[in-house]
């Protein structure tokens, strides 16, 4: 064999040996990492390959969905904020004022302040919120001042609300135990999250942790509890004290016997929020037998809040709120520092449901579903059939063709295709790419494309025989004017390729991806395997005078 043919040999060799090794000598462990691990038997084998190409949502079944944050909601929150901080913030300056409302998603007015002393309110509010409110006088004889959110902040905080949104989501999804999902940001403009969940068999369940807002806040109870909204009204001459607010109790959380829900008044502002949590964990509930609570402990921030709270207000009852309604309500027994419980008519999977969301931290706004598909596992595997199926009948049709119409030389495009599927599914992983069914269609375009590679070098090569040329020079002329033809049209739908994977979604992403693999590993093989093959035929001969094409 020629020296160069030998080079050739190993090359080839060891891209073999590396495609098979990526292929099938690998798996994931018990920790989710991926390891090596020979196979030894044929369901090992199985296993591994199994375990180095994922299936996608349309092949292995799961959910499809698409969220739509409502980012409106997080500039109430900040407004809401920001009317609970004014009036500490102004006393402490030694402003006097009436009263600091919110009119709208993006306005407050902080009404009554003195004359004397609106100019120094001013200088102070622009010098505290200059990059986010515009600061104007309050119309009117009331005196005070107006401040509006600018559209700069309000677009940051709808920008921040979704990549909160998805870093939540992500959060819970993990938590789930669900592989290889797929949470981004989508469409243009519209705050959305697509959310894909490949082998999730609980859809219900699914939706409800995702949607939970599982906004945790624990308040002061001030009066109650009240059987009518109307009763807690009258209560207190039908105006509610300031910093106080009506909540009522969700749905059996006194137990089913004790008749519907009651109503509390309780103080606006929470002494401390789920944003404070450190841990949360489902157990059995003492008190209860059969039932089950939720235990949380507070960061180190919060339990230097909640410790001197409680330990002034010994013997006051305190709410735990959930999403705005109240869970529970107990008197405090003494001074709690960094621990605490949520008690409700929980199952087990209930409660390990809300201590996952209090984990992963509330939801900075509301989301709604635009969007909702599930695929079962049987229709996966029915795509999954007819997917090879299809790649099967076209593998065999196109070699059937090349066979009858090259003959001998059909043998060398077979060879060349089985490699190029063979870098294809190894690339995929070593990658960890998803193996979706339109990059099932890559898969079939790429047989296509790659024996069209062989026929342009092969016509190439009856060309410079017509003329006369011996066998040697024919292979080599036509294998050197042919590759640039092969490298211009590989090139100009490698291109189109990246284009749909830059602006394309998850399956038009697969189609680009397998396309792309496949393209560049036909360039390998029609151009550099074949030659080799052909070389390493008609080395054998002594005096090659005719070629089987």
């Amino acid at each position: 064999m020629k020296p160069n043919l030998t080079q050739k040999g190993v090359l080839i060799g060891t891209v073999v040996l590396i495609c098979l090794v990526g292929l099938l000598c690998f798996r994931k462990g018990l920790d989710g990492k991926t390891q090596f691990s020979f196979p030894t038997s044929i369901t090992a084998l199985q296993q591994n390959l199994e375990d180095r190409i994922s299936l996608g949502l349309d092949l292995r079944g799961g959910m499809h969905l698409i969220l739509q944050v409502q980012v409106d909601d997080a500039i109430n929150i900040e407004t809401d904020q920001l009317s609970d901080r004014l009036p500490t913030l102004l006393r402490e300056q030694g402003i006097n004022i009436q009263t600091v409302r919110k009119t709208d998603a993006s306005h407050v007015q902080i009404v009554g302040i003195p004359a004397d002393q609106a100019g120094r309110a001013r200088d102070f509010l622009n010098d505290t919120y200059r990059s986010g409110y515009n600061i104007g006088s309050l119309p009117g004889e009331q005196g005070g001042l107006v401040m509006e959110m600018t559209p700069t902040l309000a677009a940051q905080i709808r920008q921040d609300t979704v990549r909160a949104a998805i870093d939540t989501v992500r959060q819970r999804v993990d938590a789930l135990g669900v592989s290889e999902p797929t949470i981004a940001e989508h469409g243009r403009g519209e705050w959305e999250i697509l959310v894909q969940l490949p082998g999730v068999d609980d859809p219900a369940r699914v939706k409800n942790i995702l949607q939970s807002t599982a906004l945790l806040e624990i308040k002061l109870v001030k009066d109650g509890p009240f059987s009518t909204e109307a009763d807690a009204l009258a209560r207190s001459g039908g105006i509610l004290p300031v910093d106080s607010m009506l909540m009522q109790e969700t749905p059996g959380a006194r137990g089913a016997d004790a008749g519907p829900p009651a109503w509390y008044i309780v103080t606006r502002s929470s002494v401390v929020t789920g944003r404070d949590l450190r841990s949360a964990r489902a157990e059995i509930n003492p008190e209860a037998a059969g039932s089950y609570q939720v235990s949380f402990s507070l960061s180190r921030d919060g339990a230097s809040r909640f410790g001197p709270f409680t330990e002034r207000n010994v013997g006051n009852p305190l709410a735990v709120v959930l999403d705005g309604r109240i869970q529970s309500v107990a008197n405090i027994q003494g001074r709690i520092d960094d621990s605490g419980r949520i008690v409700g008519q929980f199952s087990l999977e209930t409660a390990r449901d809300l201590a996952l969301v209090l984990r992963s931290g509330a939801l900075p706004a509301s989301i709604k579903y635009l969007e909702e598909r599930t695929v079962g596992p049987s229709l996966g595997a029915d795509s999954i059939r007819a997917g090879l199926t299809a790649i099967g009948v076209g593998f065999l049709a196109v070699v059937g063709f090349v066979l009858f119409y090259y003959q001998f030389s059909g043998v060398n495009a077979v060879i060349s295709l089985l490699f190029n599927l063979l870098i294809l599914m190894a690339v995929l992983a070593y990658f960890g790419a998803t193996l979706t069914l339109p990059g099932i269609a890559g898969v079939l375009l790429t047989i296509g494309m790659a024996v069209d590679a062989n026929v342009l070098v092969f016509e190439r090569i009856r060309e410079e025989l017509r003329l006369g040329k011996s066998v040697l020079s024919a292979v080599e002329t036509g294998f050197d004017r042919a590759f640039v033809t092969i490298f211009d049209t590989n090139l100009t739908t490698i291109i189109a390729a990246i284009f749909l994977f830059m602006f394309g979604t998850g399956p038009v992403k697969g189609f680009a991806v397998t396309l792309s693999v496949g393209l560049v590993a036909n360039m390998f093989t029609a151009v550099y395997v074949s030659r080799a093959i052909f070389e390493l035929v008609l080395s054998r001969q002594q005096r090659a005078t005719t070629l089987s094409i």
